[in-house]
């Protein structure tokens, strides 16, 4: 617990209507996505690099935790406050400071939402490609701190490729700043690429400077169908062999359709077993070409509807069957575990037919969809925790996939981060050296494990 005389000082800083310890405001700090929670001590709202500063010396002085949380939209736990403490909320950073039209960078504060940046760049006809699936509601700042995807980045990168610099408030209290608005640089250490995907455990981000793109001309969507979630895999791996990089792959699984189908009756074939949802942007002419040509491609693989919207209307009924996928979920259980395994784009059927064995083993649902251009699978295990067993076999179903992604030469997590949820099982992944050289980052940053302690590695 916080005293009085630090929660003053607290108050001090960011003025005393910037500070809740009410314990419905703290209620409302204490959870993110996952099923986790956990009450802080106090919510402090900075405005400002300095007020951040001065917050964390405090913090040093007095020897509380402090956890960043900008939207609290999370996938793995990485802002919550296992450990008490204060709950430092970016929000109030809230300013686009520039676009600048002439190099194509922009500068803006961590609490800026994503989607009212991409609107904010596309009026003056550019482009910020990174698109969480949260992106209505996440913020900038938190996007970085967990290197954000999203379906676009099979062409366009994630989060950290559009990074060029940020203003960092160390755990110490210091305020230093990366990278810069050039394209080239390369005097000392990219701290830069360091912070991206950092999970709030080695500073807290108070600028960033963003690269942007020209908008495209156009775009083109298509839904296709397959017989097979092989003729899906394969098409993946056909249309980029075909020298076409879509903007969008996006893969659902028989079992999502099932899911979206039973509630929506959206139309889909009762002899499809996996959708592709492709889209493609760039020159006009050239987009017409495309769609033709992945459609010659994909038909011998098992093709068994191939939908082209022509226009923007169209192609939002098409995008329709992917965003319908959440809310169809819940039918299967309430309660949700969704993790975010890696593969080579060719291993993808490999996975998906060893998450079937675990389902099977396991007897509770796992549901898959995701972005396949980047072999991205969202797997969702789906259980009522009111069934005696359910939970624990979940969490078994969980070890038993992140194996399965890392024996095919994956990753356990592509973008929702380690945070609280997943670090148990970072041994799977990490050898000791590797983990030895991250902590040591870790403490020569934060000597004294202030910022966001607990994430990313197991306790003790």
């Amino acid at each position: 617990m916080l005293d009085t005389q630090t929660v003053d000082e607290l108050k001090s800083i960011v003025r005393a209507e910037n500070v809740a310890t009410g314990q419905q405001d703290l209620l409302c700090y204490s959870y993110d996505a996952t099923q986790m929670e956990y009450l802080p001590d106090a919510v402090v709202h900075p405005a400002s690099a300095q007020e951040v500063a001065a917050v964390l010396a405090l913090a040093n002085r007095k020897g509380f935790p402090v956890f960043p949380r900008g939207a609290g939209s999370g996938f793995s736990g990485g802002a919550l406050p296992k450990a008490g403490g204060i709950v430092l909320v970016t929000t109030r950073m809230n300013r686009i400071l520039r676009i600048d039209t002439e190099n194509l960078i922009a500068e803006v504060e961590p609490g800026v939402v994503t989607e009212q940046f991409q609107e904010a760049v596309e009026k003056l006809g550019l482009f910020y490609p990174p698109d969480p699936a949260s992106l209505k509601f996440s913020t900038l700042g938190g996007n970085v701190a967990e290197n954000a995807g999203g379906p676009r980045a099979v062409k366009y990168g994630c989060t950290k490729d559009f990074v060029m610099g940020l203003e960092v408030v160390l755990p110490t209290g210091a305020i230093i700043r990366t990278g810069g608005e050039t394209y080239k640089g390369v005097v000392g250490y990219d701290l830069t690429k360091l912070l991206c995907g950092s999970e709030g455990t080695l500073g807290i981000i108070t600028k960033i400077i963003f690269k942007l793109l020209p908008y495209p001309d156009a775009k083109k969507t298509m839904l296709t169908i397959f017989d097979s979630i092989d003729g899906a895999a394969k098409a993946v791996s056909a249309i980029i062999g075909g020298k076409i990089i879509p903007t969008t792959l996006e893969f659902m699984d028989y079992a999502t359709l099932q899911c979206v189908e039973r509630r929506f009756s959206l139309g889909i074939p009762p002899e499809g077993r996996a959708v592709l949802l492709i889209e493609v942007d760039g020159d006009r002419d050239l987009i017409e070409k495309q769609a033709e040509q992945i459609q010659a491609i994909i038909q011998p693989l098992g093709l068994v509807q191939f939908r082209a919207a022509r226009d923007n209307a169209e192609s939002e009924q098409l995008w329709r069957v992917r965003r319908l996928v959440s809310p169809s979920l819940r039918d299967v259980n309430p309660t949700k575990y969704n993790e975010d395994i890696v593969v080579p784009r060719s291993k993808v059927p490999d996975v998906i037919r060893r998450i079937e064995q675990i389902q099977q083993r396991y007897d509770i649902p796992i549901v898959n969809f995701g972005h396949a251009g980047d072999g991205n699978i969202h797997v969702n295990i789906m259980i009522d925790k009111e069934i005696d067993g359910q939970e624990e076999k979940a969490h078994q179903a969980i070890r038993e996939v992140f194996q399965a992604a890392l024996d095919l030469g994956g990753t356990m997590s592509g973008e929702h981060g380690v945070g609280l949820s997943k670090a148990p099982y970072i041994e799977l992944e990490l050898t000791p050296d590797q983990i030895a050289a991250m902590k040591a980052i870790k403490h020569a940053l934060d000597p004294n494990n202030i910022l966001n302690p607990g994430k990313m590695f197991p306790w003790g």
